[in-house]
This record gives structure tokens, C-alpha cells and sequence, in this order.
């Protein structure tokens, strides 16, 4: 059974890599779109120029990043970028899937809230327990 090759919009990763980013834009959805044609923060620049680096091999460290609120572009595709969440830096592979998308919805900042067995004086009983 052959491999079914990832697409966005039809078009291949391939194609994507050549498109430049006025035309990958038109395929994005509507907020997306305004926020790549309305151009990149200053932090958004300095994260591109991290990943040309990378690219070229002049960066060899993993890139790491607080800017969650960019969109990711083909430029990133292949490219394993370390997003902040709060607390530490999470791994995030850019894949054909993720495409159009922000890059801060791949890592959740909270956590789920586990509790466990009641202290001692956290209920009445507690109290009347014995002590050992």
C-alpha cells in the first residue's frame, strides 16, 4: 500500500517550500492571513532569523522561543522549535498538518490539577484520628 503524501490546501510540501509568502498567505484562513500580511513583530523577526541561521548551519543550539503567537509558515517546516509555556521549553516538530496554525496551540500552558489524599486538619475527622 503506497504512503499517502501529506498536503495543505492540495498543494505538496514541495510546492509549499517554493511558494513564497504572499502566496501561501492567500491559502491561509482569514485571521491568519491578516496577521502575515500585516507583517511580524519585532520577536517573530528575530525567531525567522534564528530558523534562516539554522537552515544555513551557522546555529547549531535547538531553537528556543517565547513568541507563541506566530503563525507557522513552510519556511519552518522540518524544524523542531522549543516553545515556552510558562514554566520550561517544550519541543514542537513543524509538520504539513500544522501549518496555518499558531504556534503557541501546540503546547498547553496549564496543566491538569491532581490532588491528593487530605492533610492532616483538613477535615473534623482528620482531627480525631489517632496520632501514631
Amino acid at each position: 500500500m503506497a504512503k499517502k503524501e501529506l498536503t495543505y490546501k492540495g498543494k505538496t510540501e514541495e510546492e509549499l517550500k517554493n511558494m513564497s509568502l504572499k502566496e501561501f498567505a492567500e491559502l491561509l484562513p482569514a485571521r491568519q492571513r491578516r496577521s502575515v500580511t500585516r507583517g511580524f513583530t519585532e520577536l517573530q523577526k528575530k525567531l525567522l532569523i534564528k530558523i534562516k541561521k539554522v537552515k544555513e548551519g551557522k546555529y547549531k543550539k535547538p531553537i528556543k522561543t517565547h513568541c507563541r503567537n506566530i503563525v507557522l509558515i513552510p519556511e519552518m517546516l522540518g524544524l523542531i522549535i522549543h516553545v515556552h509555556r510558562g514554566k520550561d521549553f517544550v519541543p514542537v516538530e513543524i509538520t504539513v498538518e500544522k501549518l496555518g496554525h499558531y504556534l503557541g496551540e501546540f503546547r498547553m500552558t496549564r496543566t491538569r490539577v491532581t490532588h491528593s489524599a487530605p492533610g492532616v486538619g483538613a477535615t473534623k475527622s482528620s482531627s480525631a484520628a489517632s496520632v501514631k
